[in-house]
């Protein structure tokens, strides 16, 4: 979205050019992001001594741009005005030019960086503006993430401002509901939306003369003979209040009225989630590549969602079991694991399954090893159709959602979607393109390891696909106000040489909406709640923290009493975790305060088959041997059930410990949720969600993981604090489990998305939401450029 701010800069034209002259001259820089400008800004301050530069409007602007692209003699720079809402401008520093520019027009010049002569001006423009353009979009910064309150809104306006029309609509869309050959809500004894309305005061006469806790078997065969069948309720009194919600609705449409009858409607009875990498499974797969918090996530969200469709399918009157499949890849040489499994129960629910379906080559042999998840794109269109057959069979009928998770997974939701008719939900987790600086610009010299073409491309048609689109914090749409969102940077971005996205995704869109994740209550919980622990795993948990080196551990801890600094978590780049411990080696007086425990990757780096996490792996054992580190740090590389995993955050509480997440991103963060939980304080990156999550000084600690001597001294100080000040610990943890308690659980969670799920399937019944124009676009990009950047 284009957007234009009015910047008096002609008073400061002066200090501009001496600031723009300041970036030219460092050497064979050309790229500059938010941070670099503000700092060298700080710089011009001190050093101009003519003007007061600092509460000026040219300061204002300084603070704007996102990114300055330095080839002399000209300057481009993007600058940003809140999420989604951005201005680009040139300068010239010799002829002092100042003029705005479009998008594209940026995104060219930024390819001279990397392609110099070589830019082509045709290059091919993706922007999906135009089919947007009669749309309903939210006008508000502080609605994003909030597009079902707004669709709520927006239809309920539509409905009242055609009465009839909208009791048409109404009256259709509850005709259309059936599940295993049974007619629900409505059969044909009702002809038209003025039947419906005159049999809903007929009904409610005869129901008020019933008791009201009798069931559909007391009352449905009278109700049937006046055109109702089951679906409005169990007992007379549920279905006497779900039909008086109609009427009201009728009458005078009201978004949180029309949201609450929809949300009784039975709708969904069987759904299909998609996540094809790594290995998924329920059981000695943490620590292995591409697999970790996502695999939680959704075996919890299975749990929650099946616990709340039952819910809803009894309150409806119906006596049905709902069904989850989670679809995955079948990996025949899996290991330890049960990825070689086809199909496999998922513990803790009655009727969810693990459905893994393999990858073939071109002539259909199954590819028996594990796959990264940088580099199974070539597969995904015939995984797409093999999972088609095995699902449906494994269902019986088509599912009634689909969600995707990770942008593989989303990708094969859309494909499949599209095929079935099926209403799409999908969960990014993380996008890969704001975890890596520049993986857009500098994308060739990745394609080899990373392939982030087909996984750009993949994303921009998975999120413009999509009916909605489910985020664990605002940040992950829109990001903060000096950090770019996730979807954000989808909006406009180049891979040069192959094409240039001028419009991409926009923030605004209702489609998006935020529902956060919780932790699994049965295994993460207050370290207070001694009735409730595993006093069993206490020996196993001190042998593991405290015992003798061996080939899974590294590290002797030399005393004991002090208290435990905790992380836990792959290691990749984008973790930070031997940053952490290099952070932690240059710090002497931190290392007397508290020891260091890291559960995450492999202490031999020839047990791993990932190349990023060798050279963690390697760096690691450099950074302990270097600092000396084997007398107060403990590295375990070893795989953790979920039970043991919750009773030593709880066993660190008891040790007046603290945990930290120093990803350089995160999008959302399960073990901050887990960490908190347990009562224990924690610090978490300021990039992504864990700023959200924690409330910085009151419910944890924000670090910046680029200012790792920073968060040496925040720790550091913590501990001080808490030896001088009685019940400061207490204090944090007590808030963190408060804060976790009320805002992060999973039936809050699957309410919401059974909700969503229902609105969103209305207003596609309603609005022709999957647009043919945009499908056409979408298949245009899949056809003629994701199917060449996967070959």
């Amino acid at each position: 979205m284009m957007h234009n701010e009015n910047f008096n800069l002609e008073p400061y034209q002066s200090a501009l050019y001496s600031f723009f002259k300041m970036l030219l001259s460092e050497e064979n820089r050309h790229l500059y992001l938010h941070s670099d400008i503000v700092d060298r800004f700080e710089k011009l301050c001190e050093n101009h001594s003519e003007l007061e530069l600092k509460n000026t409007p040219m300061a204002s602007f300084i603070h704007t741009i996102q990114e300055a692209v330095v080839i002399d003699p000209w300057i481009y720079v993007s600058t940003r005005f809140g999420p989604g809402r951005w201005a680009f401008f040139r300068f010239h520093i010799e002829a002092l030019v100042q003029e705005s520019v479009q998008i594209g027009e940026f995104l060219q010049f930024k390819e001279q960086v990397v392609q110099r002569e070589h830019v082509d001006p045709w290059r091919l423009e993706i922007d999906f503006a135009p089919f947007q353009r009669d749309f309903p979009k939210l006008r508000e910064q502080r609605s994003i993430g909030r597009g079902v309150e707004f669709l709520n809104r927006h239809l309920s306006t539509r409905l009242f401002a055609d009465m009839r029309q909208g009791d048409n609509l109404i009256f259709n869309f509850l005709r259309v509901h059936q599940v295993e050959g049974q007619q629900l809500m409505l059969n044909d004894r009702i002809k038209n939306a003025s039947e419906l309305r005159e049999s809903l005061r007929k009904v409610d006469l005869l129901l008020a003369s019933k008791p009201q806790s009798h069931t559909w078997e007391n009352v449905g065969h009278e109700l049937q003979t006046m055109g109702f069948e089951r679906g409005w309720g169990r007992t007379v009194a549920q279905i006497r209040d779900t039909m008086n919600l109609l009427v009201d609705i009728l009458q005078a449409p009201d978004p949180s009225q029309l949201e609450q009858f929809l949300t009784r409607i039975p709708m969904i009875f069987k759904l299909a989630i998609l996540s094809p990498h790594g290995y998924f499974g329920q059981a000695n797969v943490f620590g292995l590549p591409d697999t970790g918090g996502q695999v939680v996530y959704i075996l919890d969200q299975v749990k929650a969602l099946e616990r709340e469709m039952r819910k809803r399918l009894d309150e409806s009157g119906l006596d049905l079991e709902p069904k989850i499949v989670v679809i995955t890849r079948l990996i025949p040489d899996s290991g330890k694991t049960t990825c070689h499994q086809p199909l496999e129960p998922i513990a803790g629910t009655k009727n969810a399954v693990i459905l893994r379906v393999p990858f073939r080559t071109e002539t259909g042999e199954i590819i028996p090893h594990w796959i990264s998840r940088f580099h199974i794109w070539p597969h995904l269109e015939r995984f797409t159709l093999d999972v088609e057959k095995e699902l449906l069979a494994e269902l019986g009928g088509r599912p009634d959602l689909i969600i995707g998770n990770y942008s593989d997974g989303n990708l094969v939701a859309t494909l499949l979607s599209q095929r079935l008719k099926v209403t799409q939900c999908i969960i990014a987790h993380a996008l890969e393109k704001t975890k890596y600086l520049y993986s857009d610009l500098y994308w060739q010299e990745n394609e080899a390891n990373y392939h982030f073409s087909a996984q750009f491309t993949a994303d921009l048609i998975s999120m413009n696909a999509a009916d909605f689109i489910i985020t664990s914090t605002y940040q992950e749409i829109a990001g903060g106000k000096n950090s770019v969102g996730q979807y954000e940077s989808y909006g406009a971005y180049t891979l040069p040489g192959l094409y240039r996205v001028v419009n991409g995704i926009d923030v605004f869109d209702p489609k998006f909406n935020i529902v956060s994740p919780g932790a699994d209550e049965t295994i993460y919980f207050p370290t207070t709640e001694t009735e409730r622990r595993f006093p069993a795993l206490i020996s196993d948990i001190e042998a593991l923290i405290y015992g003798q080196a061996s080939a899974e551990c590294r590290g002797e801890l030399v005393h004991s009493d002090k208290p435990l600094i905790f992380t836990m978590a792959r290691l990749d780049t984008i973790k930070n975790i031997s940053n952490l411990v290099e952070w932690y080696g240059r710090n002497p007086q931190l290392q007397e305060c508290a020891n260091l425990v890291i559960i995450g990757g492999h202490i031999d780096v020839q047990q791993s088959g990932d190349d990023e996490e060798r050279y963690q792996i390697q760096r690691m054992h450099d950074l302990m041997n270097h600092y000396q580190l084997d007398r107060c740090v403990r590295w375990l590389g070893k795989r953790l059930d979920k039970r043991l995993s919750g009773e030593i955050y709880r066993y660190i509480a008891d040790k007046k410990g603290v945990f930290i997440q120093p990803a350089l991103f995160e999008a959302f963060g399960l073990t901050v949720i887990e960490a908190m939980s347990s009562g224990l304080p924690t610090f978490a990156t300021i990039y992504g969600g864990p700023s959200e999550i924690i409330q910085d000084g009151i419910s944890g600690f924000h670090i910046d993981p680029n200012s790792g001597d920073k968060v040496a001294e925040q720790l550091l100080a913590f501990f001080q604090r808490c030896q001088s000040e009685s019940g400061y610990w207490e204090q944090i943890s007590h808030a963190a489990i408060a804060r976790i308690q009320s805002r992060y659980n999973w039936r809050l969670y699957a309410e919401r998305l059974m909700t969503l799920s229902r609105v969103y399937g209305f207003w596609k019944y309603a609005t022709n939401l999957e647009r043919a124009e945009t499908q056409r676009y979408l298949e245009m990009l899949y056809s003629l450029m994701y199917r060449q950047l996967v070959k």
